[in-house]
């Protein structure tokens, strides 16, 4: 395989550098304390990204200093949320807004407890409310198998990008799971694959299907090694540049193929999780199993999937509602002639008043 040249990283510049901030310090104590505590990179490094969002808010209206934080400001940051724009002119939805107000609360939970601030304004702040929704869009079992080919028209590459998502659709793994995957995590032999630090720093076992085990074996042995720059990072799926796959070039990697195979719908790594939930519970999976396998924490986070089994309940409904079962008579009613007779004389007198007198022939 041809190994591509790393590109160079383009520098962005703030338009209001968060640094030059009097809140500015205490974000820089806050993140060392939540590293302290246990709180994964991923946690800290979201928390530092939406409070210093909040502080570049807040240095365009002057605003310095903690102390001068007020409950007040904090609903109008709030709704400053609820109007935001992004550039495709889209608003941000109600996750994304509460995604970026509960660091604040942690932030100033943590002011009042340390004694920065002599209460905390944020203790009232409401959160948006999120509902629960289905997933916009489960591929089917053909949709997989025609994304599964597409890798085959690519040479070496393809063997890695089909080892990819074929790990994708046999665990249901999360992308940032699979990025972190490393050899030491494989269990080829017994069919199982280990996610350390999952969501919720929670570390599981996840089982291992033949057919990804096969993509997986040949791109160990044929592709990976011309891809390994020593020394080698342990890291499973490397990119042509030799290093680990960050997210969203993982995510372009995987949305290529799906346009390739016509499927042009929202999400890239995420559609094979959902994929993999739906299809085996319609193949009659125990969901405490599908529970386990995604690493959720609560089975109602699960159950969103016995939503979209839609075949399984076109299935049932066809096999027991009323109104989709032929009419048969029942056993006890019995047939009388006699009456039979009676009614079709009826019916003819009925159609004659209808149609009038005959004509003479």
């Amino acid at each position: 395989m041809k190994r591509r040249k790393k590109p160079r990283a383009g520098r962005t510049r703030e338009r209001y550098p968060v640094e030059r901030s009097g809140i500015y310090p205490y974000l820089v104590r806050f993140v060392e304390w939540s590293g302290s505590r246990g709180y994964s990179p991923r946690t800290t490094a979201l928390r530092a990204i939406h409070i210093g969002s909040f502080i570049r808010w807040c240095d365009e209206r002057g605003i310095d200093k903690p102390q001068d934080v007020t409950r007040p400001i904090l609903e109008r940051y709030r709704r400053h949320l609820y109007h935001y724009r992004k550039e495709n002119g889209e608003p941000l939805s109600f996750a994304t807004q509460q995604q970026r107000l509960v660091p604040l609360r942690s932030f100033f939970r943590w002011l009042a407890r340390e004694n920065y601030l002599l209460s905390n304004p944020a203790s009232e702040l409401e959160l948006p409310r999120v509902h629960r929704r289905l997933p916009l869009y489960v591929p089917s079992r053909a949709e997989i198998e025609a994304v599964l080919a597409q890798t085959l028209l690519h040479g070496e590459k393809g063997i890695r990008d089909r080892a990819i998502v074929e790990t994708l659709y046999s665990t249901g793994i999360r992308r940032a799971e699979l990025v972190s995957l490393t050899l030491y995590d494989l269990d080829l032999p017994q069919g199982a694959l280990l996610v350390r630090q999952g969501k919720g720093q929670k570390d599981r076992y996840v089982p291992l299907g033949s057919r990804a085990i096969h993509w997986i074996r040949r791109y160990l042995d044929e592709v990976r090694p011309e891809l390994v720059i020593e020394p080698d990072p342990g890291y499973l799926y490397l990119h042509e540049f030799g290093e680990p796959f960050e997210k969203n070039r993982l995510s372009d990697l995987v949305k290529k193929y799906w346009r390739a195979a016509g499927v042009d719908r929202p999400g890239s790594c995420h559609l094979f999780r959902h994929a993999m939930a739906t299809q085996m519970l319609e193949n009659g999976a125990d969901i405490r199993y599908i529970q386990a396998i995604l690493g959720h924490s609560q089975l109602t986070t699960t159950e969103i999937y016995t939503h979209v089994t839609i075949g399984t309940l076109k299935a049932v409904h066809a096999r027991t509602h009323p109104a989709e079962q032929p009419r048969a008579r029942s056993a006890n009613e019995t047939i009388d002639p006699g009456r039979e007779a009676q009614s079709a004389s009826l019916a003819a007198e009925a159609v004659d008043e209808e149609e009038g007198p005959h004509p003479a022939t």
